[in-house]
C-alpha cells in the first residue's frame, strides 16, 4: 500500500511552484521592458565616401582626384547593391539604435518620435498595460510569499489564494494585450514610419521572446495556484464528508 501524502506539505510544494513562476515572470518582464531587442533587423543605406585615411568596405574611394567628378559619382549609383551598406539596428518600446558606419558605438532615438502619429495612443496604451502588467505580478508574488510564510490557518491560505490567483491571471491579460499592441505598433512604423529609419530587413528579437516568456510562466502560476485552491478546497469536502459518515455510525451505533 502507497503510504498517503501530506496534504500540507504538498500545499506548500504548490505555493513554493507558483512562487517561482510568478518571480521569474517579473524578471523576465522587467527586463523585457527596459530593453531595446524587442525587434532587430537591417537598414539599406548608401555607403558614404572615405574621407582622410579611412579605407575598408564601408566607404566609397574614388580612383580619381577629383572626388566631386560628376562621372564617377553617376558610376557609383549605378552599380548596385555593392554599393550600399546594411546598417544593423534593434528597437524596443522606448528608443530605437543603429550602429554608426566607421565608428564604435550607436545612435538611438525615441521611438515613440518615431511612430505614425495615429498610431502613437495605441503605444501609450501599450506601455500603461506593460506598467500594470508589471504591476500587479508584483503584487501576485507578494501575495504568494505571504501565503508560504505567514498566514495562521489554511482558511486565510485559501482567501490569499484566491485573490493571488485572480491576480495572476488579470496580469496575464494584459500582458498578452500589451505585447498584442506594440507587436501591431511596431508593423505600422514598419511601413508608415520615417524613411531614414524604415529597415530593410528585420526580425523578433530577444527581448520579444522574453515578454512572451514572462507571460507564459505567468499564466503557468496562475494555472498552479487555481489548482492548488481547488484541490485544499475538494479536501475539505471530504474530510466533511467523512466526519458527517463517521458522525452518522457513531449515532446509529452507540457505544454502551
Amino acid at each position: 500500500r502507497m503510504p498517503a501524502s501530506d496534504p500540507a506539505a504538498d500545499r506548500r510544494q504548490r505555493a513554493s511552484v507558483a512562487f517561482f513562476l510568478s518571480f521569474l515572470s517579473l524578471a523576465c518582464s522587467i527586463t523585457a521592458f527596459s530593453s531595446s531587442y524587442w525587434c532587430e533587423g537591417t537598414r539599406k543605406v548608401a555607403k558614404p565616401f572615405c574621407t582622410g585615411q579611412s579605407k575598408g568596405d564601408h566607404c566609397i574611394r574614388f580612383n580619381s582626384p577629383d572626388a566631386n567628378n560628376s562621372n564617377a559619382v553617376q558610376y557609383i549609383w549605378e552599380t548596385g547593391d555593392d554599393k550600399f551598406i546594411d546598417r544593423k539596428f534593434h528597437a524596443g518600446i522606448w528608443y530605437s539604435c543603429e550602429e554608426i558606419i566607421n565608428e564604435e558605438g550607436e545612435k538611438c532615438r525615441s521611438f515613440i518620435s518615431l511612430t505614425p502619429a495615429a498610431d502613437r495612443g495605441v503605444l501609450w496604451l501599450s506601455i500603461v498595460a506593460e506598467l500594470l502588467y508589471i504591476i500587479l505580478l508584483l503584487i501576485g508574488a507578494i501575495l504568494m510569499s505571504v501565503q508560504m510564510c505567514y498566514y495562521s490557518t489554511v482558511i486565510d491560505g485559501l482567501k490569499i489564494n484566491a485573490f493571488s490567483a485572480v491576480v495572476t491571471v488579470l496580469a496575464g491579460l494584459l500582458g498578452m494585450v500589451a505585447h498584442m499592441m506594440y507587436t501591431t505598433v511596431f508593423q505600422m512604423t514598419v511601413n508608415l514610419g520615417p524613411e531614414d529609419w524604415r529597415p530593410h530587413t528585420w526580425d523578433y528579437g530577444w527581448s520579444y521572446c522574453l515578454a512572451w516568456a514572462s507571460f507564459a510562466c505567468c499564466m503557468a502560476a496562475a494555472v498552479t495556484t487555481i489548482n492548488k485552491y481547488t484541490k485544499t478546497i475538494l479536501e475539505f469536502k471530504h474530510k466533511r464528508k467523512m466526519l458527517e459518515r463517521n458522525l452518522k455510525i457513531k449515532y446509529k451505533f452507540p457505544d454502551h
